[in-house]
C-alpha cells in the first residue's frame, strides 16, 4: 500500500471516530475518573436515556434530533469506505453485510446471539455490582408521554446501527485495508466497544469486551453486520423498555 494511501486511511480512522465512538470512549473515561474520586463506584449512577426537557414536546424533539444526528457518522463512515473503493454508500453497506439480503437468517441469528449475550451480560452487571465496581446503571428515566416506548426503542435502533456498523463492520474493513491481522483487529474493535461504556463500571467494560470479542467474531466469519444490529437492538430493547415499564413500581 502508498504510504499516502495509508496516511489517508489512518486519518480517516482517527477523524471517524473522534466524531463518534471515540469520544464518547474519551468521555467516558473522565467520567470514570470522576465517579471514582467522588466516592465509590458502586454509589455512582449512569443514566442511559434521561429527559432533556420539562415540557414534553420539547423533550421529544430533543431526544430526536439527538437520535438522528447520532447516526450521522454511521452515514460517514458508509460513505467514505464506498467511496474510498470506488463504490457507493450503498455498496459499502452491502460490503459489511448491513442489508436485507437475508431477513430471516439475520433475524434468527441475532435472536441467538441476544440470547448469548444478555443472560450473561445481566449477571456480570450484578456481579458488578455486588462487588463495588458497576455504577447503578438506569437504563431509562423519561417521563411517561404517549411517545416513551417509541423513542426508547428509537434508541435502541441508534445504539445498534451506530455500534455494530461503525465498530465492527467499518472498523474492522479499515484495519484490514491497514493490514492489521485479525486477531488484532478484533482485539482493538473490542477494546473500543468497552472503553465507551467506562462510564458505566469496570463490570460494563468487562462485558462489553466479551461482546465485541463476540459480535467481532461472528462478523469475521459470516460478513455480516446486520445478525449483530438485530441482537444489539434486541438486548437494548428490552433492557430501556422493560426497565421503564417496571419503573413505577421500583
Amino acid at each position: 500500500m502508498p504510504p499516502a494511501e495509508r496516511s489517508r486511511l489512518r486519518l480517516e480512522v482517527f477523524l471517524v471516530l473522534a466524531l463518534s465512538l471515540g469520544a464518547s470512549a474519551v468521555y467516558s473515561v473522565v467520567s470514570l475518573v470522576a465517579a471514582l474520586t467522588r466516592g465509590p463506584l458502586a454509589e455512582a449512577t449512569a443514566t442511559l436515556n434521561a429527559s432533556r426537557s420539562d415540557r414534553p414536546y420539547l423533550d421529544l424533539t430533543y431526544q430526536l434530533l439527538a437520535n438522528a444526528t447520532a447516526l450521522v457518522p454511521v452515514v460517514l463512515a458508509l460513505a467514505l469506505l464506498g467511496w474510498g473503493r470506488g463504490g457507493t454508500v450503498r455498496s459499502a453497506a452491502r460490503s459489511m453485510g448491513f442489508d436485507l439480503r437475508r431477513p430471516g437468517g439475520d433475524a434468527l441469528r441475532g435472536l441467538g446471539l441476544a440470547a448469548l449475550i444478555g443472560v450473561p451480560g445481566l449477571g456480570l452487571y450484578l456481579a458488578g455490582r455486588a462487588l463495588g465496581i458497576t455504577a447503578d446503571v438506569v437504563p431509562a428515566a423519561l417521563d411517561a408521554y404517549w411517545w416513551t416506548v417509541p423513542v426508547l426503542l428509537l434508541a435502541a435502533v441508534k445504539n445498534a446501527v451506530l455500534e455494530e456498523v461503525v465498530v465492527v463492520g467499518w472498523l474492522l474493513a479499515r484495519l484490514h485495508d491497514l493490514r492489521w491481522g485479525a486477531v488484532a483487529a478484533l482485539v482493538a474493535s473490542a477494546l473500543l466497544r468497552g472503553s465507551y461504556h467506562l462510564y458505566q463500571g469496570i463490570g460494563p467494560f468487562v462485558g462489553n469486551v466479551v461482546m465485541g470479542l463476540v459480535l467481532g467474531l461472528v462478523h469475521q466469519r459470516t460478513g455480516r453486520v446486520m445478525p449483530l444490529v438485530v441482537a444489539h437492538f434486541l438486548i437494548d430493547a428490552v433492557a430501556f423498555v422493560g426497565y421503564a415499564a417496571v419503573r413505577p413500581l421500583l
